[in-house]
């Protein structure tokens, strides 16, 4: 199974973790890189991915965060070599989805991933029969 894991996901673990939903969100998290780790789930990400994290402020979370994919990730999406990539995302943004966030989905429906995880609420919303868009609780739920 594949699955695309967004830079909100990433960043969840180090959020304020006063409410619950942040931090159930966080466990289910942990436990999915956990199960990508043991070879259950195949990690896709992108190269928008990359960019994002690599504007992130804090050194530490930046490195942890790149460090994790560049170990577990099975597949790395470029725009050179989708070229469907760039019209599927201005397609997704058409919804109202931040151009950002649809050049995630998009590159998460043209490798093929079964599931696009997130905890971004706008995102969860969306509405799409190319790929399965659920947060970490959920998806956690689902596959138990």
């Amino acid at each position: 199974m594949k699955i695309y894991l967004d830079n909100c996901c990433y960043s969840r673990p180090y959020d304020k973790q006063e409410q619950i939903r942040i931090q159930l969100e966080t466990q289910d998290k942990m436990e999915i890189q956990s199960r990508i780790e043991k070879g259950k789930y195949d990690l896709v990400a992108s190269s928008f991915l990359l960019d994002e994290n690599n504007n992130k402020k804090d050194e530490s979370i930046k490195s942890h965060i790149k460090d994790y994919i560049d170990s577990n990730m099975c597949e790395l999406v470029q725009e050179s070599e989708h070229p469907k990539l760039k019209d599927l995302a201005k397609e997704i943004e058409s919804t109202g989805i931040k151009p950002l966030d649809a050049a995630h989905l998009a590159s998460a429906i043209e490798s093929k991933c079964d599931y696009f995880i997130t905890t971004d609420d706008r995102i969860l919303k969306h509405k799409t029969d190319k790929i399965k868009i659920i947060n970490p609780v959920q998806f956690i739920t689902e596959e138990r």
